[in-house]
């Protein structure tokens, strides 16, 4: 399995030529990154892992595409509802070639007065887990991390790396960080790298990974 990175949190998973997309939102400027796959997930609604527009002409341009995203998003989408599949903690499902299990429920808390949106976490092939806006604990060998976040500071990106102590843990959710916030950011990777004695580290926009 290839996996590339794309603008924030967006990733592409490919094997056998065939392709599926996870959170092609509006932070993710690359045209490429839905070109030729076969499904879109999407893990919530907010605008950084959802674009309605890009989807829409996705779907437009290829009649099989579907789409598999929690109920929050279902419901932002009524004219696509023939292509969307809500999936819930637990759902199984195959799509282009892959076999997904849908994890979690809810966003991690961003405000105290606002209720978390819904938030649904892909695992593919049990191989890669992405978690969405979410720190699930969960046994998986690659792990996709929110890198930075309003919502989560660097002890908070500690403590879950710690507790989860992954094969190998790849940072994405990295774009409103400018040089030096990389910076940090990398920093902060290597040294958890070199505590857990395992792959730690940010995934730039295009870079690509074999598992």
């Amino acid at each position: 399995m290839r996996l590339t990175k794309f603008g924030h949190a967006c990733v592409r998973l490919e094997k056998d030529g065939r392709g599926l997309v996870i959170d092609p939102g509006m932070m993710t400027p690359e045209a490429e990154a839905l070109s030729g796959a076969e499904a879109v997930l999407i893990t919530h609604q907010h605008f950084d892992h959802l674009d309605p527009d890009r989807l829409r002409a996705a779907a437009a341009h290829d009649p099989d595409l579907a789409v598999y995203t929690c109920p929050g998003v279902a419901l932002e989408l009524p004219d696509l509802a023939g292509r969307v599949t809500v999936v819930r903690d637990g759902d199984t499902f195959s799509v282009a070639g892959f076999q997904v299990r849908a994890v979690g429920e809810k966003h991690h808390l961003s405000h105290p007065d606002v209720p978390p949106v819904d938030n649904v976490g892909f695992v593919v092939d049990d191989e890669v887990f992405h978690p969405g806006d979410a720190l699930t604990l969960l046994d998986v060998p690659t792990v996709l991390v929110p890198g930075q976040a309003p919502w989560m500071t660097v002890p908070d990106l500690i403590a879950y790396l710690r507790k989860l102590s992954p094969r190998r843990a790849y940072a994405i959710h990295d774009g409103l960080l400018g040089e030096w916030g990389l910076r940090v950011l990398d920093g902060v990777l290597a040294g958890e790298a070199a505590g857990l004695g395992t792959t730690i580290r940010r995934l730039a926009a295009g870079e690509s990974v074999d598992l």
